[in-house]
C-alpha cells in the first residue's frame, strides 16, 4: 500500500559527495519521522539520520558534520547529503517512514536499499 523508493547510491571516491533521495507513494496520511539507515558487509542495520515531520534531526556520531538529512514533507520526500565520504561508510542506505496510512493506523515501512560504494 506505501512504497518507499530510493536512488542516488553510486561508486564514489573516497572525499567525494552523494546524495540520496527517497519518495515515498500510495495511501499516506502524513508521515511522522523518516530516516535512512545502513548496513555494511558483516554489519548490522545501523541508524544514520532521521529528521521529524517538525524538522528536528538526530544523527550517528560518525556522520556528525558530513552528512545532512532534510525531508519536503509536501512531496513525501528525505534526503541525505553525503560529504567527505569514507570508506567505512560503504553500505547499503535504506530508507524508513513512520507513517499514518490505510484506516488511519501507524505503520512503519522500509525501502529497498540502495548501494553506496566509497573506494579509490
Amino acid at each position: 500500500q506505501v512504497r518507499l523508493l530510493e536512488s542516488g547510491g553510486d561508486l564514489v571516491q573516497p572525499g567525494g559527495s552523494l546524495r540520496l533521495s527517497c519518495a515515498a507513494s500510495g495511501i499516506i496520511l502524513s508521515i511522522n519521522t523518516m530516516g535512512w539507515y545502513r548496513q555494511g558487509p558483516g554489519k548490522e542495520r545501523e541508524l544514520v539520520a532521521e529528521i521529524t515531520r517538525g524538522g528536528s534531526t538526530n544523527y550517528a556520531d560518525s556522520v556528525k558534520g558530513r552528512f545532512t538529512i532534510s525531508r519536503d514533507n509536501a512531496k513525501n520526500t528525505v534526503a541525505l547529503q553525503m560529504n567527505s565520504l569514507k570508506p567505512e561508510d560503504t553500505a547499503v542506505y535504506y530508507c524508513n517512514a513512520d507513517l499514518y496510512g490505510f484506516a488511519s493506523r501507524l505503520y512503519n515501512y522500509w525501502g529497498q536499499g540502495t548501494q553506496v560504494t566509497v573506494s579509490s
